[in-house]
């Protein structure tokens, strides 16, 4: 008489293991964001003179009022243009410079020895706060800083960064850089390494130059970092906020330095805490970075489908 074996399922302990995740992500993030969606149709606020909340259903008005004109000027379009601005001035050569670097020292040819050390020393700048970094540069590139000493003694005359709007967002936009071509130089080359070496071999055999080499193998390969980092770029770039905020000083032109996430700040945490204005712009900036995200994506990701048309049409 054979005996029924029973089979022990393990499935069940996965799902036990995630439990905590779901948990915390429920309460610290999905209730606070459905909260944010909700209250954004309210005109919830703080009414500075008799010291008491209020809150009334005003349906789409918030949304109206974000990307209303008044004046010929939207805030909502300016700031967000300001953001844009700043983070494209930091973003687009950081990504460039830590793709050089990365290739560089990953190259086969090369043989650049040391990597620990490099890979160290540019990560370095990224253990650092961003309330330093700002500070440095405030004194850096301010009207008698050395910035201003070294174009002082070369050209005789001086120019206020800080005070002029594009000097302003471009050192702003300088300080992001700084602080984030290790992190993205780091990912480059953990990409790199991660493609097959005997395709580089076998290019080299074939007498393919390193351009060749870097246009039909590395960068083809090493789309889906190269996507992770712009994508991961924008949505830091969306919530720059502390840079910007900690180099504000006397002279600096505040309606072009402001990021959008600056005037979230500004609206619920100033006298009259607008939540609801607060909510409303939340949901706007997680649209538009959705959005973005998605242009992004389908601009950098090519489809199977597409090669195979334009082979076709070849």
């Amino acid at each position: 008489m054979n005996k029924k074996h029973k089979s022990i399922s393990y499935a069940k302990w996965g799902y036990i293991f995630i439990i905590p995740f779901f948990v915390v992500y429920i309460i610290f993030s999905l209730i606070p964001t459905l909260s944010t969606f909700y209250y954004s149709f309210f005109n919830k606020g703080f009414d500075p003179v008799s010291f008491e909340e209020y809150e009334k259903f005003v349906g789409f008005d918030n949304y109206v009022k974000l990307l209303s004109f008044e004046g010929g000027t939207n805030r909502f379009f300016s700031y967000f243009g300001n953001t844009m601005i700043m983070w494209v001035l930091g973003a687009v050569p950081q990504l460039l410079f830590s793709l050089l670097l990365a290739v560089i020292f990953t190259s086969a040819r090369l043989r650049i020895k040391g990597q620990r050390f490099f890979k160290t020393v540019i990560y370095m700048p990224n253990l650092i706060m961003a309330a330093s970094y700002a500070l440095l540069f405030i004194g850096l590139f301010s009207d008698v800083g050395p910035i201003n000493v070294l174009i002082k003694a070369i050209s005789g005359d001086t120019f206020r960064f800080l005070a002029d709007p594009w000097g302003a967002r471009g050192v702003i936009a300088f300080v992001n850089f700084i602080m984030w071509f290790g992190n993205t130089t780091i990912l480059l080359m953990a990409g790199i390494m991660g493609i097959d070496q005997s395709l580089f071999e076998a290019a080299q055999i074939d007498g393919a130059s390193g351009m060749q080499v870097f246009t039909k193998i590395t960068l083809p390969l090493l789309m889906p970092i190269l996507v992770y980092v712009a994508i991961t770029s924008l949505i830091g770039g969306l919530q720059m906020f502390d840079v910007p905020q900690i180099m504000r000083v006397s002279d600096t032109p505040t309606q072009d330095t402001t990021t959008m996430i600056m005037w979230l700040n500004n609206l619920i945490t100033g006298a009259s805490r607008q939540y609801g204005m607060g909510g409303a712009m939340s949901v706007l900036i997680f649209a538009v970075t959705g959005g973005l995200s998605f242009l992004v994506f389908k601009t950098m990701v090519t489809s199977p489908d597409k090669v195979k048309s334009k082979k076709k049409a070849k």
